[in-house]
């Protein structure tokens, strides 16, 4: 990976940029010397994530607001659209509400953008859009079939990008990501829900003794063990590949013209290349903590598939950029967080998103 000299400092937009991700993804920008400035409903993110910072609490539809940032920050010179509702089997239960909130709100949201002039758009997708694998890897080239509401808002999402850009004279990018783990290795944020769903979250609950047992949802899968394969790449080497994105953003799009790629809208895998089993998972869990964890068995969750890893060629080539972090550095990393945690977040962290 090349090592870039800081650009001139930049302004950007992060929607979402109070929760786990998005504020990960913001201490990255300001370790660059970048600015960013922080539209957050709180719905499920933190306010604490945002101290310090430019902040905005609002809805992500609400063009009168988003108006207003853009108004008072001039200089934005890019967006990087996190804000979502992310909750696979809520997504089932409730697929109205993911529609309205993550493609609706993103419709309303572009639209503002490139009607105020922005032209740089970089989109928080999924590795959740593709079709199942043979060979258990996808390329941005690799067929699509999201299997839940949850994975269609986001290639709904993708397909509303790539149009409106188009249409609009803007560029845009989806980063596809794959399984996100960890916390900023300098515990400035990390995961905070009091009831996660993502497998390393309950993994860290039970182990604590917060829940009886750690349940892996499928052991029947097409896979070496069984048990779901998933690409998990830390949080930090996730928030990295957003700030070269930004930085390079018009370098990709010149490179990607060269290689006679699209030059209006790109999907870029952001993932480590390697495969891990739920299992492996919960073994690796135990090298890095030195608490051996006993797994149980659940049916498949709504939604589920057997899962797959990244090839990542495209992000080598066109942003230079490839994972540093290991699987059990992010264990690590979401283990100090954890112990440290109360120190940043006051008050009770959400179970999960309010029901609309």
């Amino acid at each position: 990976m090349t090592t870039l000299s800081p650009p001139a400092p930049l302004t950007v937009l992060v929607t979402g940029g109070a929760g786990y991700i998005g504020s990960t993804v913001c201490s990255a920008l300001e370790d660059r010397g970048h600015t960013p400035v922080v539209l957050d409903s709180l719905v499920q993110g933190r306010e604490e994530f945002t101290r310090g910072r430019p902040f905005y609490r609002g809805d992500i539809a609400d063009t009168a607001l988003v108006e207003r940032i853009l108004e008072a920050h001039p200089q934005i010179g890019a967006v990087i659209h996190l804000a979502a509702l992310i909750v696979v089997p809520e997504s089932v239960e409730q697929p109205g509400r993911y529609y309205r909130a993550n493609v609706a709100g993103a419709l309303a949201l572009f639209d503002t953008l490139i009607g105020r002039g922005v032209r740089r758009l970089l989109f928080s997708s999924s590795a959740a859009v593709y079709d199942a694998s043979a060979t258990m890897t996808v390329s941005e080239d690799s067929p699509l079939r999201p299997l839940s509401p949850y994975a269609r808002t986001k290639a709904m999402t993708e397909q509303i990008l790539e149009d409106v850009c188009r249409a609009g004279g803007a560029r845009g990018i989806a980063l596809r990501y794959f399984n996100p783990v960890g916390a900023d290795p300098q515990l400035r944020s990390g995961p905070y829900l009091r009831q996660p769903s993502h497998v390393l979250g309950r993994i860290m609950e039970a182990a604590a003794g917060r829940s009886p047992v750690f349940n892996i949802t499928g052991t029947d899968f097409d896979t070496r063990d069984g048990t779901g394969l998933r690409d998990y790449i830390h949080v930090w080497d996730l928030a990295q590949a957003h700030v070269q994105a930004v930085e390079s953003f018009d370098v990709i799009f010149a490179r990607a013209a060269t290689a006679g790629m699209d030059d209006t809208f790109l999907p870029i895998n952001l993932g480590t290349g390697q495969g891990v089993t739920v299992r492996e998972l919960v073994q690796a869990f135990g090298r890095a903590s030195g608490v051996p964890l006993t797994a149980g068995k659940a049916p498949r969750r709504p939604g589920d598939s057997a899962g797959a890893c990244a090839v990542i060629d495209r992000a080598r080539t066109l942003m230079d950029w490839a994972p540093q972090l290991s699987t059990e550095q992010a264990i690590r990393d979401a283990l100090a967080w954890e112990r440290h945690r109360a120190t940043v977040l006051a008050g009770v962290e959400p179970s999960r998103a309010p029901l609309a």
